[in-house]
């Protein structure tokens, strides 16, 4: 069996290596022609994913391997007929690293000592600790259980919130409960610090509205690593202005985010430009997937990480 593969760069070609005889690996970064009108497995470019498959239209596809966890997007843009896989396994270590880091950095004020070093000053200050808090994890598929585990060591008071309710044991922290949605109202004013990592779809567009952001404890922290739309915009300026909350984000509804826009001088923000799997974690999990991939297709087994199959 022949299979065609191809990557967007270089790097991730050399990554991924030696493959079997067969595999022909070549280097297509969607803006010159495709390769071959037949191509076993296609790995489209990082960021952009959704706005470059236009790319596709009139090759035979065997599978669309994403490189990003989410997909919000892409189902409209597929060409019909394709299959479509998420990079599920990739970003979950490095999204949890930034998720905590963000933790400790809005909690520590970091961003104000960055300040004050600049400008020469010794500027202490008595801030809030990690260490105690009650954290609500809102979210807990892989970027959710991945948080938890890193959080362990920090002390924390942890909760989780998801579709489906249960008790899950994650390594180092214990038994988790895990709430269904339908208790998020009830457990977010007792939350120090609330997680968002949840994918975008209708049912979470602006999960965070301004009634839900006013049900947040005084002076919480949110910090977002899942998706921009979860949270609405308008409503965290109006809050983090009010001093209601406090927040730390590193997706948006509009990225990246123009000049001038409202979150840029909003108080008590930090902000990431969402970079939450982009770290040197990336491409050798990136190339391990696509060999998972490859060996699959080449047993004659399904691929994994699915998530819209060709009608």
């Amino acid at each position: 069996m022949s299979l065609l593969v191809t990557v967007p760069t270089d790097r991730l070609a050399e990554s991924i290596g030696p493959l079997p005889d067969g595999v022909d690996l070549r280097v297509w970064d969607f803006r010159s022609p495709a390769p071959a009108d037949r191509l076993d497995i296609v790995v489209p470019p990082y960021m952009g994913t959704a706005g470059s498959l236009s790319a596709l239209e009139g090759l035979d596809v065997g599978l669309v391997q994403s490189q990003s966890i989410g997909y919000d997007g892409v189902a409209e843009t597929l060409p019909v007929g394709l299959t479509f896989a998420n990079a599920a396994s990739v970003h979950e270590a490095s999204t949890a690293e930034l998720a905590v880091g963000m933790m400790i950095a809005a909690q520590r004020q970091l961003p104000r000592f960055v300040h004050a070093q600049e400008r020469g000053e010794w500027a202490p200050v008595f801030a809030e600790s990690l260490a105690d808090r009650r954290v609500l994890l809102v979210g807990f598929g892989g970027v959710g259980t991945a948080i938890a585990r890193r959080l362990a060591p920090f002390e924390v008071e942890l909760a989780a919130v998801a579709r489906t309710a249960r008790t899950e044991r994650i390594e180092g922290a214990g038994d988790v409960a895990v709430h269904g949605m339908d208790e998020l109202d009830t457990l977010l004013p007792d939350a120090d610090i609330v997680v968002l990592s949840l994918p975008a779809d209708d049912a979470t567009r602006h999960l965070f509205d301004a009634a839900r952001i006013a049900r947040m404890a005084r002076g919480a922290l949110l910090v977002n690593v899942g998706r921009g739309p979860l949270v609405d915009t308008a409503a965290l300026v109006d809050a983090l202005h009010a001093g209601a909350i406090r927040a730390a984000s590193d997706v948006f509804e509009e990225e990246p985010l123009p000049e001038g826009h409202p979150l840029w001088t909003a108080p008590n923000l930090l902000i990431t430009p969402h970079g939450g799997g982009a770290s040197t974690a990336m491409n050798p999990r990136m190339a391990r997937l696509v060999r998972r991939q490859i060996e699959r297709m080449l047993a004659g087994e399904d691929p994994v990480n699915v998530v819209i199959r060709a009608s």
